[in-house]
This record gives structure tokens, sequence and C-alpha cells, in this order.
């Protein structure tokens, strides 16, 4: 009694033990609405606040729901003229994505005995109801309008990627004749991380291997290889990260405060832009990581903002905006190329010390590095899609990084830096037992004397042309 007591009703078990469909159902209902809480709280409370506010209620929940649908990737349409508005913003599509990759594994970790109607299908089925409704009431007139078909697609797409994937990641293991509740969630992998059907697509990645020689072929190099790719990642987000809030104090120290004009707008003009300038944050890291890879990035069609230089026009009085570079060549700013050799030294170690531990040989190794060269690539070019878009029509049809442009630049970066990096820690790390090491270690030892002599000639030198004659000794290395 006191275990049906301490759990919702909607989660007792039925006749087969199995957890009700509609409370799947539900969940996926609840997960959309928490979603659209959180956007909504603040832009209804500067609703409340704005005096003399243009629109109603109906258009502040209108004004939720595109936002909403913009998290999701879905497509709108911008004011009378119908101007395409694509930018994605990315935090609140992090937040949908988080909270329905939950929904996912917990509603499949919690499942029995389950129908096909039930589990992971049944939360899509009830985001998605959610989706539709906000479609509908956001495709009337209005300043943001929805595109029915492809918005409800779009939202049903990320849905269905992001509950599967939860979904995957746990599963349960019950014995018959436990209760209900009793589960032990674990995921799929083996001793030494998960196999090879889990990272790369397996299949395609598999045959590709098999078709080098034994002495370049990577054993069991999926998990490594994902792990170096992700540290590549993550060090072209830091590194993005870190060129915005440079561009910011750069901007409040000498650039004159650019972004502080919006203060002229009245308090809450101020929190609405800084709001949307926060929801967008992820966007513009991201483009600063372009921006250090070379490429660089647009902010309308005819416009470049690379380190080589940048060519600008008119832009929106925003503050992320304010934050760009004057036109020009680009001088010093040329510093941020070397952002990207320092973000490829993580995964240089990681895949050096695991060629040691598992025996690769330096064939074997550089092909494992150039692999998760080109999987941060492809994650670059992926993430430099989704973070640009159209503003409007006309001028504002084209920001953000070009995908392919980033992808190609990630992919050649990591694989100039962690293919020799990898192979030196390799080195390091076996020490005189690698092949090759005697070679290595006299050319060390005979750079290292070049180095003395060097040394010497010039203190040598040094001493004649101050009047002091070097003692013989002192020639020598």
């Amino acid at each position: 009694m006191t275990q049906l007591m301490g759990r919702p009703i909607l989660e007792v078990p039925g006749e087969l033990g199995a957890r009700p469909a509609l409370a799947d159902l539900l969940a996926g209902v609840r997960t959309a609405l928490v979603g659209l809480a959180v956007v909504g709280v603040p832009v209804f409370g500067l609703w409340v606040v704005t005096p003399y506010a243009d629109d109603g209620a109906a258009g502040a929940s209108r004004l939720v729901g595109a936002l909403w649908l913009l998290g999701h990737g879905a497509p709108l349409l911008r004011g009378g003229a119908g101007a395409p508005l694509t930018v994605t913003p990315l935090l609140i599509g992090l937040l949908a994505v988080v909270q329905l990759f939950r929904a996912g594994a917990r509603v499949s970790a919690r499942r029995g005995l389950r129908s096909w109607w039930g589990g992971p299908v049944a939360v899509w089925a009830g985001y998605c109801g959610v989706a539709v409704a906000v479609v509908v009431h956001c495709a009337g007139a209005g300043l943001f309008r929805t595109r029915v078909l492809p918005d409800v697609l779009v939202v049903g797409l990320l849905a269905a990627l992001a509950v599967s994937a939860g979904a995957r990641s746990t599963r349960e293991v019950r014995e018959p004749d436990e209760p209900y509740g009793a589960y032990e969630p674990h995921t799929s992998y083996g001793p030494d991380g998960p196999d090879d059907s889990d990272v790369l697509g397996a299949a395609f990645a598999g045959r590709l291997l098999d078709r080098l020689p034994a002495h370049a072929r990577p054993a069991d190099c999926a998990e490594s290889v994902r792990r170096a790719a992700l540290a590549a990642g993550a060090g072209l987000v830091a590194a993005g990260g870190v060129l915005v809030a440079a561009a910011a104090v750069s901007d409040a120290v000498t650039g004159g405060g650019r972004g502080m004009a919006v203060l002229d707008r009245g308090p809450t003009a101020v929190v609405g832009l800084v709001l949307l300038a926060v929801v967008l944050l992820p966007n513009a890291v991201l483009w600063g990581a372009a921006y250090a890879l070379g490429p660089g990035f647009a902010v309308g069609e005819g416009t470049a903002v690379a380190p080589g230089g940048t060519v600008l026009g008119p832009v929106p009085d925003f503050p992320l905006f304010a934050l760009l570079p004057e036109s020009g060549p680009g001088g010093w700013r040329l510093a941020a190329i070397a952002l990207p050799v320092l973000a490829g030294a993580v995964p240089a170690v990681l895949l050096g010390r695991a060629a040691a531990r598992r025996a690769w040989q330096p064939a074997a190794t550089a092909v494992a590095a150039v692999l998760a060269a080109l999987l941060t690539g492809v994650g670059a070019a992926a993430l430099g899609w989704l973070s640009g878009g159209a503003l409007a029509g006309g001028r504002m049809a084209r920001l953000g990084p070009v995908p392919w442009w980033a992808g190609l630049a990630a992919a050649g970066w990591f694989v100039v830096v962690v293919v020799p990096g990898a192979l030196l820690v390799r080195h390091r790390a076996l020490g005189p037992a690698a092949p090759g090491a005697g070679v290595l270690a006299g050319l060390a030892g005979h750079a290292r004397r070049s180095g003395w002599q060097l040394r010497a000639r010039a203190h040598a030198a040094v001493l004649r042309l101050s009047g002091r004659a070097p003692r013989a000794s002192e020639d020598r290395p």
C-alpha cells in the first residue's frame, strides 16, 4: 500500500504489469508544456509590464508559440511580405532536446510489457499533439506566421530523434517475478565502452577499415575516435566562447560601448533585447568557432567576417551584432587561428594514449586521428548549418557560417594538429619499446648537441665583440 501511495496514480500498473499508454501520452504533453512555459513566462512578463502594448494576450501567446517553434528549427514567415525567418535560437532547441531525451529514457526504463502504442511512441505523439495546436494557433495573420506542414514535420522529426535516442540510452532488466518498478537501467556498453555499432555508424566504417593493411588498421578504435572527436568539438566551442567574451570586453573597454546604445529604448526593451541575446548566445559562440577556424561567417549577403578581414554593411541594431569587428583587414585578429591548434591538444593526447594502450602501429594511430578529424568536420558542418539561417528577405537572407567550409576547415585543422600530436604522445608513452625509437632518440640527441654548440658559439661571439677574449673551455659545447 505504501508503494502504491508513493507513486503517481497514472503509473499504477495495469493488468499485464505495464505502464498505461495514457500516462506516456501525458508525459509527452507535459514535456511540451514545460518548454512552452519556459519561453512564455518571460514573454508574458514583459507584455504585462510594457505600457501601451500594441498586441493583446493573443499576440503575446503567438509570439511564445513562434519562439518555441523556431527553437525546434521550424521555419516561420515574418511581416506582411512573408519574409523567411529560419535562424534557430539554439538555447531553446537545446532545452527541447534535453527534455525529450530525458522523457524518452525515463518512460523506456519504467515501462514493462508494453504495446507498440505505449512508451516512447506515446511520448512522441503527446509532444506532437501540442506542437500541432501551437502551429495552428500561429497560422493566422500576425507578425510571425507558421507554415503548417513544414513546421509540424520539423518538430515531429526532432522529437522522434530525441525521444528515440533517450529510449536507446537505457533499457531495463527485469526478472518475470519482479514487482513493478524493479528495474536496472544500464547501457549496452562492453568493458571498454560502446561497441562499434553504437559509434561511427559501424557498418560503413568497419568495411572501410577492413580494406586497410593490418599495420594501418586501428583495432577497437570506435570509442577512442568518438572521445577524441567530442574533445575536439568541445575545444572549438570553447574557442568560440573565448572570442565572444573577448569581443564583449573589447567593445566595452575600447569600442565605445556600441552595445550600450539599446539603453535609450527604455527598461522593458532593454530586458527583452538582453533575453533575446541570451537565447541566441549559443549561435554567437558557434559563429565565433567558425571565425577561429578561418572561413568565418556572414551577416547578410555580400558580407564576410573572418580573421583575414571583415566586410560589413548596415547591420540591425542588436547587442550581439555590436560585437562584430569593424570593416577592414584582420591584422592582430589573425591570432584567433591559434585557438584550433590549442583545441587539438586534448584529442591528440587521448588518441596517443589509446594507441599506446592498444599497441597500434604509427600508421594505425594516424588513421584513427584522421577518422576523429573527419568526424569533427561533420559535426562542425552540422552545427554551422543549425546556427545560421535567414533573418528576413533580401540582404538579411543569409546569416552564419557556410556549413561545408566550416566542416572542411575543422577537419583540415585537426588532421594537421592531431595526427603528429597523437604520434608524439604515443612515442613518449611507449618509450624505448616503440618501433624506431632508437632513430628518434638519436635525432633528438643530435638536435640537443647542435643547440649546445650554437649557444657556445654565440656566447663566444658576444665576448669577442665586448673586447674580452674567451677562454678555451668556453668554446666547448
